[in-house]
């Protein structure tokens, strides 16, 4: 069993749950790595400590060995040999300093196993178990059995601590959710930690957790991690959009918030996003409301997290209550934060929606309840571009012709105005630098199934290659163009299959090499 958990119970029923005000505060420094599309020249650090790379969630990594060329002979590493025990939900990690000053990277499963295997070979290095997953929900919905860590961890570098969610229960229920701080060099917990989220409250509502569901990436903002929570699939019980925000060097001083009703999960795979000050959300549908209740929408809190309600700190499409009444939620995606040089504004948050949307947003003003017909004139700019639902990770970056969003559309989906007449279920959006931006498809590709995007470049902006997997068809790695969409890398020889890749996870690129994780395996491609 694991040592004795700190059980702290918060009261801060002096907050409504909901709309309640507070003033922007500051972040940490370094919050956000690079940014989407990068400037090119200086070499970034191997390290990849969260979700995506970057808190923009742009996943974007600069390899200088990966040209087209180079990508177009990958196959799996036969020399690399992890050994992995459950299911994958997440996206693996890496840091280049790790134990002993060696590449390690970190891996958690549905098992509650936290992996650390060297770069080298996939040797384990340390693995630790954090209790019990649940067998089963206990709330007669979900899809994840067992269900143990689900959403990415966050690595702090400087204190070399892996922070996590981990749901702790038995075979037919979840007793708890828990947040662990373990060592990067030996898995060992770090002190204050686990933290028992059971029993904070915002307002009238406390945090329930046989609820909630942990499915969002982590994120480390000046000093607190912050951690989101929706429901389970099914939409069942009394679960909110929840984010903890919890102080590592004090947990006790751990507050939260939520919606103000029913529904508003906060469950997107890529998580919360920063721009090294504010912490950005996306919720999903809320039920029974007739006014706006944080729902379908893009929030933008104050450190803490603070939600101040003012239409600066939201947005929300004008067609929020169909969106609520059918289901179809913003907040399937996460907000990506993406700058677009020479477009008025520049600073832009680009949101996803289960309706095909792309919605583009002012980061210092979001905006309020939009102002279009639902799909054209929402925000700085709208567009429906896909025919089906937009709910996993996305991409962005730059290259000389402009900068992209890349995503993959679920179900049979396909992109929409695909340049000659293409059809594929991975569509690439690019932003125009105008006054104000705007959006349109810039092409697509069949990735012969579902899986979320990452995208590499050899400077910051040439050579784009977007990887992603065909996690529920090909089982296959496959590399595109990042101008044009053409296939660079179609998966490989006979050998290089990738089983039981969940499409909630996507690719990391490390010296050279590819990445994705699956259900009891890491494989890595690299080229000859």
């Amino acid at each position: 069993m694991l040592p004795a958990t700190l059980f702290v119970t918060l009261s801060l029923a002096a907050l409504a749950c909901g709309n309640k005000g507070g003033a922007t505060g500051s972040g940490g420094a370094g919050s956000t790595g690079s940014g989407s599309g990068g400037t090119g020249a200086a070499r970034e650090p191997e390290s990849v400590l969260q979700r995506n790379k970057h808190a923009t969630r742009d996943g974007l990594y600069v390899q200088p060995k990966l040209t087209r060329a180079a990508a177009a002979k990958l196959a799996l590493d036969a020399s690399f040999h992890p050994v992995i025990q459950g299911h994958v939900y997440a996206q693996p990690l890496y840091v280049e300093q790790g134990p002993g000053g060696k590449g390690v990277f970190i891996v958690v499963t549905e098992s509650n196993n936290v992996h650390a295997v060297a770069e080298s070979d996939g040797a384990a290095v340390w693995t630790r178990t954090l209790g019990s997953p649940a067998g089963a929900t206990g709330t007669l919905c979900g899809n994840i059995a067992p269900l143990g860590i689900t959403g990415t961890p966050y690595i702090d570098l400087p204190s070399r601590t892996i922070y996590l969610d981990a749901v702790i229960g038995d075979a037919t229920t979840i007793k708890k959710h828990e947040i662990h701080a373990l060592s990067l060099d030996d898995g060992a917990e770090k002190p204050g930690f686990p933290f028992d989220t059971a029993g904070i409250a915002y307002g009238g509502t406390t945090f329930d957790p046989v609820a909630q569901n942990q499915r969002g990436a982590l994120l480390m903002v000046g000093g607190t991690l912050y951690v989101p929570y929706g429901g389970h699939n099914g939409d069942c019980a009394e679960y909110r959009g929840w984010i903890l925000g919890v102080p590592v060097a004090k947990p006790a001083g751990a507050r939260g918030w939520c919606t103000s009703i029913r529904g508003g999960g906060v469950w997107a795979p890529g998580g919360l996003a920063s721009d090294g000050t504010s912490v950005f959300a996306a919720t999903g549908n809320t039920f029974g409301a007739s006014a706006w209740s944080q729902g379908e929408a893009i929030l933008r809190f104050a450190p803490g997290p603070v939600f101040s309600g003012q239409t600066a700190d939201y947005f929300t499409p004008s067609d929020w209550q169909a969106l609520d009444a059918l289901d179809i939620d913003l907040g399937g995606s996460g907000p990506l934060l993406v700058d677009v040089p020479g477009a008025t504004p520049s600073a832009l948050v680009v949101a996803l929606g289960k309706n095909g949307v792309a919605y583009l947003l002012d980061r210092k003003s979001l905006g309020g309840v939009g102002k279009g017909d639902g799909k054209k004139g929402e925000g700085v700019a709208s567009l429906r571009v896909a025919s089906d639902e937009l709910i996993n990770a996305a991409a962005s970056y730059r290259t000389a012709s402009g900068t992209y969003v890349v995503a993959h559309i679920h179900g049979t989906g396909f992109g929409l105005n695909c340049p000659n007449s293409v059809v594929g279920d991975l569509v690439a959006i690019k932003i125009g630098a105008g006054s104000p931006p705007t959006l349109s498809v810039a092409w697509c590709a069949d990735n012969q199934g579902q899986g979320s995007p990452a995208v590499t470049t050899t400077d910051g902006t040439a050579e784009a290659i977007v990887w992603t997997v065909g996690a529920e068809g090909s089982k296959r790695l496959h590399g595109f163009d990042g101008d044009t969409g053409a296939l660079v890398f179609a998966g490989g020889g006979a050998g290089d299959v990738v089983a039981n890749v969940r499409r909630f996870t996507s690719p990391i690129a490390v010296n050279g090499r590819i990445l994705t994780a699956g259900d009891d395996a890491l494989y890595a491609f690299k080229a000859p």
